[in-house]
Parts: structure tokens; sequence; C-alpha cells
């Protein structure tokens, strides 16, 4: 920051520092020293040189803080320094200015001298250290709802001002500390009271992470696939990856910014998300669905009501099998080169001996082709005559059995009444005859059983 913006200047004018050398003495005003980035920081120092050399013998005096070919090189020609640093000196002292100084102009400065003898120089030494610190935010969770925010400096300063506290650009609080609420998602940063500007670098929890897909194209079963999460945030986030498999809690994947795939599986389909999370709060990504383009499975069939079937019937075969894109399917009857019939349902209606035989469906797309297991539809061994003959005869029987019971009861009554005025001998002798004709009536029903009935029942 500029002077005239009101930066912080750091003079250097502490402990005398004496370094002397037949007769040359150079006294630096303070040896360590610790400034704030984007301060201006002032070295200084007095000189003496030896008794016999004037003001006029010394041909330069500089200062540096490296060396090339064994030789000094000036500030003022080092392009990490030309436009930046101003010296100003005098018969007996010298100062140095390095306006906003950058954490990079960390080093040991020191001032040299060149006489009009050709090799004479001299140079103080050891010089001042300059320790240059940005300001930093930690971030220190104290419970489930609230945090800590620490400004904090690398060194300790020569002249320090205090803190003060912003949020969102907005000056909010003097002092080194401050709570704020956790998941927050304000940007915080600290600064030396009195020189805003100069401010640390804002701490703020992760803005709603992106998902990128690599490659883009299509994406093929086998290929080498990469999802990023990506996410603004500082300090940086943590990523996590999920897979959302149906209505259970999504499956952990990786806990990597990139979730890799080095050959992609038709399994690997479904949706994904992955979350960025640092002590500020945490978000989620939308979901991305990875769709994998890959040839159908092998197919299954089935057959509705029946593989076996009576002439007449109808049938329905259904063939499904798992593909994306979607399978076309075929039907193909065993030996025979032409179709049957195209479509996922084939029906074969008005059923003849003709359409027995072994049938197949083929399932197919851009990525490949596979053909079910051979499905076997026959003819049933019992006609349709037959078969209703066998559905019908049970209940006629059961009829006819009721109806010989109720003459039989009817039967027995009648021959009762007309036999109440014949003496009680006879009567005696007609129950008896009617008993045996009513008895013998359960084993003519069991006679009439089907003989395959009689062994269920066994």
């Amino acid at each position: 920051m500029s002077p005239s913006a009101g930066g912080l200047v750091v003079f250097l004018l502490s402990v005398q520092v004496i370094q002397s050398q037949d007769g040359w003495r150079v006294d630096y005003h303070q040896t360590d020293v610790c400034a704030a980035k984007g301060s201006r920081v002032y070295i200084t120092c007095t000189y003496t040189h030896p008794p016999g050399i004037g003001p006029s013998d010394i041909k330069d005096r500089f200062w540096f803080t490296k060396e090339k070919d064994g030789e000094p090189v000036d500030l003022r020609i080092d392009s990490e320094y030309s436009d930046r640093v101003e010296y100003r000196c005098n018969s007996d002292s010298c100062y140095l200015t390095i306006p906003d100084v950058r954490e990079s102009d960390s080093a040991e400065y020191k001032l040299t001298f060149m006489t009009n003898k050709p090799g004479e120089k001299y140079t103080g030494s050891p010089g001042v250290t300059l320790s240059v610190t940005g300001l930093q935010v930690q971030v220190r969770r104290l419970n489930s709802t609230w945090l800590e925010l620490t400004c904090h400096s690398s060194c300790v300063l020569s002249d320090h001002p205090g803190y003060a506290w912003s949020k969102n650009g907005e000056n909010i609080k003097r002092g080194s500390s401050l709570l704020v609420s956790s998941g927050s998602t304000d940007r915080y940063s600290c600064y030396f009271r009195g020189y805003p500007g100069d401010d640390s670098p804002a701490v703020y929890g992760p803005q709603r992470p992106s998902v990128s897909v690599s490659p883009s194209a299509e994406m093929l079963e086998g290929d080498s696939v990469t999802l990023t999460c990506s996410t603004d945030a500082n300090p940086a986030a943590n990523y996590t990856w999920y897979k959302q498999d149906g209505t259970s809690d999504p499956r952990l994947l990786s806990e990597e910014p990139q979730l890799i795939f080095s050959s992609i599986q038709s399994s690997d389909f479904g949706w994904y998300f992955c979350t960025a999370e640092n002590q500020l709060g945490r978000k989620t990504s939308d979901f991305i669905l990875i769709r994998v383009k890959y040839g159908p499975q092998r197919p299954s069939v089935s057959a509705s009501p029946s593989a076996e079937m009576l002439e007449g019937d109808s049938v329905t075969l259904t063939c499904s099998a798992d593909a994306n894109p979607a399978a076309n399917y075929t039907w193909y009857k065993e030996h025979e080169d032409s179709p049957r019939a195209s479509g996922q349902i084939f029906t074969i209606t008005d059923f003849t001996a003709e359409h027995s035989g072994n049938y197949y469906c083929e399932a197919q797309n851009e990525m490949g082709r596979s053909n079910s297991t051979l499905l076997l539809i026959t003819e049933s061994g019992v006609d349709r005559t037959t078969m209703i003959f066998h559905i019908t005869r049970w209940p006629l029987l059961v009829v006819m059995l009721i109806l010989l019971l109720v003459f039989c009861l009817w039967t027995r009554k009648k021959k009762a009444v007309s036999s109440t005025t014949e003496p009680h001998e006879s009567r005696e002798a007609v129950e008896m005859d009617l008993h045996p004709e009513c008895e013998d009536l359960s084993d003519m029903a069991a006679q009439r059983e089907d003989p395959e009935e009689q062994e269920d029942r066994v």
C-alpha cells in the first residue's frame, strides 16, 4: 500500500550494530526485523571510512542481497527490485526504502562500498535480515455451532498496530480473534488496524461444487473415465465421492477430488455426486448420471400362460435383455433362417402341431448382439375332446349318484307305509329286505370311481 494510502511504515531504529575493518565501519540500526506484507520498510545505517579516503574517493555505494560471479548485484539493477527501491545516501549515512514490501523480499540486506582504487571495496557484514510476513487467518472449531478465527503473522512485527476484522469487505470488529457460526457463507479477513487494504486472504466455506466428466463424449464399456469435483473455498476443501444406489444410503467411493474409472463397466451406470468440506462448512454437488454404452447381455425368455399348448390355444413369448441403448428384438424358430417376428413380445394364436419346436430371440443394439437360450413349445398329448370329457365326467357321476340315492329313499318310504297293516313279523322282514339295497349304494359309487383317483386318495 502506498504512503498516500496510509500504508504501514517500518523504521529500523533500535539496536546499533557496528561492523569495522581497517578503518571501515558500518552501523546498522537493527539486524533483524519483521515487516508486514504491503508495508513500507526503511533500512538505515551510518558509516565511516579509513583516514586518507575522502568522500570523493568512494566511487559507488549500494545495497544488495545476492552476488553474481562473486560480485554483489546492485538492487537498482536486480530484476526483482529495479524501479521499486530508493537510495538516499550522503557522506556518512545511507537509507534503503522498499515500498509495498513483498514476502519474496525476505532476505539479508548489506551495504557495500567501492573506491577509485581498482579492487578496493568493503561490505558491512553481517547485514540486516528482513522477514516479511503476510497475515493469515487460523480456524479452530469450538463446537458444532461456533468457530474461532484468529489473525496470525509468521513473525513478531517491529511496530505492531493491532488487528481488525472485515466481513465481505465491510469492517466489523477490532481484536486478534473473531467468533463466527459454523456453515457461514460469508468471507472473513483480518488486517492491521488503521491500515485497511493489506488484508489477509479471506476464509470462507465451500461454494456448491461443480462436477466435470472427461472425456465428455459417449462412454463405452471399457473406456477410462474421470469425474472431477471442484469448488472455491479457503481453507482448501476436502472432497468425497458417492454413488446413489436406489433408495439405500449413498455409497462412499473415494475421498479424492477425482473419481477414476480405469475401465468403466455397465455396472457403473448410475447417479453420482460429491461433497466439498472445510472447517467452515460443507456443500453437496448436483447429481450427475453416468450412462455407459454396452451391448445386450444374454436375453431371458418366458412363455405365458405355458410352453405346453393345446391345439387352438394362444401363447405369448417375451424377451428381455439389459442393454444401453435399449435393444431391438427378433424372434426365430430353430433351423429357420427367416425371423418369425420382431419386437419384444411374440404371440402365437390358434396353436397347431406345426407351431411346436424350439424358439429363441436375438437382442441387438449398436454395441453388439446376443441370443437367448432355446425355449421349447410343445403340443399337449391330450386332445381337447378328451380334456372336455375328463373335466365334465365327474360332475355327471355325482348327479347320478344323488338321483339314485333319492330314488332308494323314496322306495323305502313307500314300502314302509304300505306294510303298516301287516303283522309285526312281516314288517321286520320288509325292513330287512330294504337295508341291503341301500347299503350297497356306496359300493356302487366306489365301483364307478376312476382308478387314478382311487390311487390318489390312497
